[in-house]
């Protein structure tokens, strides 16, 4: 038996092919559009796979004003961050960050759905989310991907 062939290839910053992913979030739900982002993020849908390397893909979501989040969340649904002062907690909902900051909301479902660590944050740097159609990155020619075909 030929033990060689048997080998677990494992990759690294140099041997990385990544790509540029172009996801349309218009009508799509916020949970699963920030799961599929984050999984092609990691590099999970790629058999070389590697858990402490960024062998992810460069996401481009677009359209991120037009997500939908399903049941009473977009109202019930609450944030929170701290200002760092004694009782400097602030809440707000989807609602009101999607009249301030529409792409924030989609960049804090994704980032929650990454490690916590060095390597999550490099991850999330592969992340670029637009407001509108337009985007900055064509010369880097992105695939377009349909979620629904994703599995």
């Amino acid at each position: 038996m030929d033990t060689l062939s048997y080998k677990t290839i494992s990759a690294n910053k140099l041997t990385v092919e990544k790509e540029w992913i172009l996801i349309d979030a218009e009508g799509e739900i916020l949970g699963r559009l920030a799961s599929a982002v984050a999984k092609m993020l990691r590099g999970k849908h790629k058999p070389g796979y590697t858990p402490h390397v960024d062998c992810g893909d460069n996401i481009i979501v677009i359209n991120a004003e037009k997500i939908v989040l399903t049941g009473k969340k977009m109202t019930d649904k609450q944030y929170v961050r701290h200002t760092g002062y004694p009782g400097g907690q602030r809440f707000t909902t989807p609602e009101e960050l999607l009249k301030k900051k529409p792409f924030a909301v989609v960049e804090n479902a994704v980032r929650g759905m990454l490690p916590k660590n060095k390597l999550g944050s490099a991850l999330f740097r592969n992340l670029y989310v637009y407001v509108g159609s337009e985007h900055n990155q064509e010369a880097q020619k992105p695939r377009e991907i349909k979620l629904n075909s994703i599995k």
